[in-house]
């Protein structure tokens, strides 16, 4: 599955609806933000090798409302959605294999 980016407006279209028929990894991110640089290429590896799920990146400089709405305090901040719902979240930067283990042991 591609990588998705989304913003404000088409956030429940892309994760929450998105959701119901899949889970979708959400990171929330920022260009500024040395661990969230760090991540990315984990991120858009898992986006690229894994049908089962979605990934969706949402730049925080770029979407204020949902980061807001959903608890974005500090980036990376990856959220797993589920039936429309948050399962679970880290925060910070991860190895590949720790990342694949959290989306496992969460769907």
């Amino acid at each position: 599955m591609a990588l998705k980016k989304s913003k404000d407006e088409d956030f429940d279209e892309k994760v929450l609806e998105a959701s119901k028929e899949r889970p979708v990894v959400v990171d929330f991110w920022a260009e500024w933000c040395m661990p969230c640089k760090q991540l990315k290429p984990t991120i858009e590896e898992i986006g690229k090798e894994r049908d089962d799920i979605d990934v969706v990146k949402v730049n925080i400089d770029e979407a204020d409302e949902k980061p807001q709405e959903y608890g974005v305090r500090s980036v990376p901040n990856v959220k797993l959605f589920v039936d429309g719902k948050i399962v679970d979240e880290f925060i910070g930067n991860r190895t590949k294999e720790d990342v694949l283990e959290w989306i496992d042991e969460n769907i």
